[in-house]
């Protein structure tokens, strides 16, 4: 009877005393954060400490610069779809996950990022490893704020937490005095419910909704441009629901890529600069634009005064400020995108427009001809890239987690991967165009999906600016499968430099080391190609290696990627060659 009594008694939440630095690594635990990444030094030592002690639950990744710490828990948020967490020093290490914060913030990432600072009576003293970093992130961060008091830091870090994943997400950073994490607190964790001044979801309209179904029920000419907004509202299947119902051609961006399955028959293909004929040419000849979580960025509309000017222009986006920004909308849809696409799904008509279908379908075959047959099976002895990407095509059928670094490949693995019920798989460096986030970003991804294949896409130039991170694969022993790609330059800017600059290759020629080497003394197995005959062969043997594996092809040295809209150009006047 005394222990059914004692059972029946209401739970009394028992606060704790600890430090700040222990309740920066409680707070974490709360919030469900089991896997971080960073670099110890000085003015964070004490949180270090503290994850001494709960190693068990809350793994820490050492990796061997605060930049890869940055985009490691980018892949790790985009694969997952969690909030990536990241942690350094003060000084230089702080400004070290400047580059990652900035392009977390262009590809609306959510992510959480701890620094140490130097303690509060030193701040403005030009003391050791003093940097404002409150002041440098300002400009590339969602919320930022410096803790100088223990007692700030449960309620600070779960602010942190609130506002990077909701609404349109994006990074924070939380600064820490040294004095903050010695100091002692009575600790009391309590999630953030929100503040008035900020309204992550828009209340949507549904005279806006109405209003958009009229336009689209009565377009013969309909085109759908849909970005990364499906991915992160998971409004894949919504978004499925809503072509197929009126038989919409719909467009992707490089960020919404693997949000629909890329054989998908009302899947017209890539925008952008090196995107497909079809859709870039015929964004010009549509009636009704319909833009779905994607901000019309500059690669995408090419000349603003000569795009889509013919259309109405719908846009359904969750952020205010992206609206009218770059493209006059006709309707505006703010809110959700799954909860706006299952309103507007409601509203519209069933329809087809074979027709209409039919001109992407010849505009399609005239790429084929012009471009992809060459770039998929070449008439030379050198290899492509895209032939490489067929490979891992064919030998994983679309299930698998691309990432990619930034250039040639980039195009050429955006242009040519398949993805086939894989949501999530495709993680690159959009907005910013980060050279080096491909191999740490892999490493986050691989860590978030530990059961699905993780292949990393990346130049011999990119690979150069974070390779140390194969260090953090030594040490994790994290089976990522690497494939370089080597043309021994700076592939896309050697492609300007030809095209616009009379061939004059300044300083894009690439005199690489031996990457062999360097890759089997972090004892990774390792191989090497410069065969069509091996390539597959190749390609099936990383594949199915059950530690990482990295894998060297040589390509042609002076490929270039095409389709292409030149700089300045109207996306009407895209090159086949």
């Amino acid at each position: 009877m005394e222990a059914l009594k004692k059972e029946k008694q209401p739970h009394v939440s028992i606060q704790k005393t600890m430090s700040g630095a222990q309740a920066v690594v409680q707070s974490l635990i709360k919030e469900g954060v089991d896997l971080i990444f960073g670099y110890p030094g000085g003015a964070i030592m004490p949180v270090y400490d503290a994850l001494y002690d709960v190693e068990d639950e809350l793994k820490h990744i050492l990796v061997r610069h605060e930049q890869g710490a940055t985009h490691a828990a980018q892949g790790y948020a985009r694969a997952s779809g969690k909030v990536g967490v990241c942690i350094a020093t003060s000084g230089p290490g702080a400004t070290n996950l400047i580059t990652g914060i900035a392009d977390a913030q262009i590809d609306s990432t959510p992510m959480v990022c701890i620094t140490g600072q130097v303690a509060s009576g030193l701040l403005g003293t030009d003391a050791f490893q003093e940097t404002d970093v409150i002041g440098i992130s300002m400009p590339v961060t969602k919320w930022n704020y410096q803790v100088t008091r223990a007692e700030e830091i449960p309620d600070a870090l779960a602010k942190a937490f609130y506002i990077a994943r909701s609404g349109k997400p994006g990074p924070v950073l939380v600064d820490i005095t040294k004095d903050a994490q010695f100091g002692n607190l009575t600790f009391n964790y309590n999630p953030f419910k929100g503040m008035r001044s900020y309204v992550p979801r828009p209340r949507l309209d549904i005279l806006k909704v109405k209003a958009a179904a009229a336009l689209i029920n009565n377009a013969k000419r309909p085109l759908v441009l849909f970005g990364q907004g499906i991915i992160l509202s998971e409004a894949e299947s919504e978004f499925k629901t809503f072509i197929e119902k009126a038989e919409l051609p719909s467009a992707w961006t490089i960020m919404g890529l693997s949000a629909l399955d890329t054989d998908h028959y009302l899947n017209v293909g890539m925008l952008g600069m090196h995107g497909n004929y079809a859709p870039n040419k015929l964004t010009n000849e549509c009636d009704v634009l319909i833009a779905i979580g994607m901000r019309f960025d500059d690669r995408i509309t090419g000349d603003l005064s000569r795009y889509a000017t013919q259309a109405k222009v719908i846009h359904l986006e969750i952020d205010p400020a992206e609206v009218d920004k770059n493209v006059k909308t006709d309707v505006a849809i703010l809110g959700d995108a799954k909860e706006s696409l299952l309103a507007l799904t409601e509203c519209i008509e069933p329809n087809q427009h074979k027709a209409w279908l039919d001109e992407f379908r010849k505009l399609e075959f005239e790429e084929y001809e012009g471009v992809i047959k060459e770039e998929l099976n070449p008439s030379v002895d050198e290899l492509s890239m895209g032939e490489v990407i067929r490979s891992i095509n064919d030998q994983t059928a679309g299930d698998a987690i691309v990432v990619t670094d930034v250039g040639q490949h980039q195009m050429v693995t955006c242009r040519y991967a398949q993805f086939k019920n894989s949501t999530k798989s495709m993680i690159t460096s959009g907005g910013l165009g980060t050279m080096g986030f491909c191999l740490p970003a892999a490493i986050g991804a691989k860590m978030a999906k530990p059961q699905k294949q993780v292949i990393a896409i990346i130049g011999d130039g990119g690979f150069q600016m974070t390779l140390q991170e194969l260090g953090t694969i030594f040490q994790t022993k994290i089976p990522v499968k690497i494939v370089v790609l080597n043309n021994e330059f700076l592939g896309m800017v050697r492609q300007w430099q030809e095209l616009f600059f009379e061939k004059r290759y300044a300083s894009t020629t690439m005199v690489n080391p031996d990457f062999q080497q360097i890759v089997a003394g972090y004892g990774i197995e390792t191989k090497k190609v410069t065969e069509r005959k091996a390539l597959n062969d190749a390609v099936g043997k990383m594949l199915t290696h059950e530690g990482a594996f990295f894998l060297e092809v040589r390509v042609a040295k002076e490929n270039n990627v095409f389709p292409m809209v030149p700089t300045g150009a109207s996306v009407s006047e895209i090159r086949l060659k």
